[in-house]
């Protein structure tokens, strides 16, 4: 596994940086490190991948999930995704489903779509970095938080118009309760895109337009579009 700053981007190097020398940073490696020497399979292999991939001068949406994928070969660092070649999981799925019910034709392909996304300014962080082998929000509560929770707070305060898309109860927490401090971003919600909830109320995922209005809302403002579909994409 992965954990350190050589890769990163610039912009986020000293966040990244200082939550690594802190205390909570230190514990929480300290205590990755002894779950892998207990033979535990940890993922993803590069948990700070996303700072990489998405320059934080870059980032133009916010999409929050809650931890890594916690099966093998899945999880590649930016939350909702998984690698090229790898089965889809649900709410991958029901992401693809009302990306296409909403812009009203199918990506042009999935494999890699979402680094493709990354790499236009969408910031796929989830909330934990990392996971154990089969065992769902294994290290929620673990300190990565302290991290991820700076980082956003970092954008939210921003005077740049960004657009957060908050799917599920637990990343709306981070909806700013008085409008007043919501600054110039738009706050999208709808329920988690898992076949759980992704076409229950109260805000069904499908249905919910967020792709469409991102765009919307970003070209309102002279900034470019996302490539959703992965138009640009080779294949």
């Amino acid at each position: 596994m992965l954990i350190h700053s050589n890769t990163l981007d610039a912009g986020w190097q000293p966040l990244v940086e200082d939550f690594l020398r802190g205390d909570i940073g230190q514990q929480l490696r300290a205590r990755l490190a002894a779950r892998q020497t207990a033979g535990v399979h940890i993922y993803p292999p590069e948990p700070l991948r996303v700072f990489s991939l998405t320059p934080r001068a870059a980032v133009r949406v916010v999409i929050v999930g809650q931890d890594p994928y916690h099966g093998p070969g899945q999880a590649n660092g930016l939350a909702f995704a998984v690698g090229p070649g790898v089965r889809l999981p649900p709410s991958l799925r029901n992401i693809f489903k009302e990306l296409t019910r909403s812009l009203g034709r199918a990506p042009r392909c999935t494999d890699g779509l979402l680094d493709h996304w990354a790499r236009q300014g969408v910031l796929l962080l989830n909330r934990s970095l990392t996971v154990e082998d089969g065992q769902a929000g294994s290290h929620a509560g673990w300190g990565w938080e302290a991290l991820t929770g700076a980082a956003l707070a970092q954008l939210q305060t921003q005077t740049r118009p960004l657009v957060f898309m908050l799917w599920g109860a637990q990343a709306q927490t981070l909806l700013p309760a008085d409008p007043a401090d919501r600054g110039p971003h738009l706050w999208l919600t709808a329920n988690h895109p898992s076949p759980l909830s992704a076409q229950r109320p109260p805000v069904p995922f499908i249905g919910c337009n967020h792709f469409r209005s991102a765009n919307d809302f970003l070209a309102a403002r002279g900034l470019p579009e996302i490539d959703w579909l992965g138009l640009a994409l080779t294949t």
